[in-house]
């Protein structure tokens, strides 16, 4: 009996590194070690760009399987700022996103493959947005991973994903140019 125990709790030893391999992290908001910013086209004629201030979110990364990796992220939409006081008001209107009646945004992946590079991945999910949810698909890279200054493991990721405002019932007519929100992600993780 003594034997079996021992050969047990060796094997639960050594199979601990499989399940070990997935790393979860915390998207680093106090020290603002990320950001979630946008750009869309002002008539044709140059860019607004802004970005939300309040947000949280977490990843879950595994480098030998990119399938079992995975990243969650919620925005507060009252947050957005564009550095223009009368503009974010508006943008926070019921012409725009709404603030009082969908005061989040949210972003939930639903896999993650490995993509043509290193560090390169293929991230799908599903985006709600102005009370809309649909599925989207976007390339994200890692930046870099390593020990912090403060005794923590941090690891970064940054993406782009083009949203048609529109998809989202957002039909306030600023022309052509601005149909597109590019919308952008920097993301750093501290390992939990």
């Amino acid at each position: 009996m003594k034997k079996t125990l021992i050969a047990s709790a060796l094997l639960a030893v050594s199979a601990t590194p499989a399940f070990a391999a997935v790393e979860n992290y915390t998207v680093d908001t106090k020290g603002m070690h990320a950001s979630i910013n946008f750009k869309i086209n002002h008539l044709g004629y140059s860019w607004i760009v802004g970005r939300f201030n309040d947000f949280n979110g977490s990843f879950a990364f595994d480098e030998a399987n990119a399938a079992n990796n995975s990243v969650e992220v919620t925005v507060d939409t009252a947050s957005i700022d564009t550095n223009h006081g009368e503009r974010d008001r508006h943008l926070r209107d019921d012409d725009f996103l709404d603030v009082n009646q969908y005061p989040e945004a949210s972003f939930k992946s639903t896999s993650v493959t490995q993509g043509d590079d290193e560090g390169e991945y293929v991230v799908k999910g599903d985006l709600t947005l102005h009370g809309v949810t649909k599925p989207v698909e976007f390339d994200i890279e890692q930046v870099g991973a390593g020990n912090d200054p403060w005794g923590g493991y941090r690891r970064g990721f940054e993406g782009e994903l083009e949203l048609q405002l529109a998809d989202f019932g957002i039909d306030y007519d600023l022309g052509p140019a601005a149909a597109t929100v590019y919308l952008e992600m920097h993301l750093e993780g501290v390992r939990q």
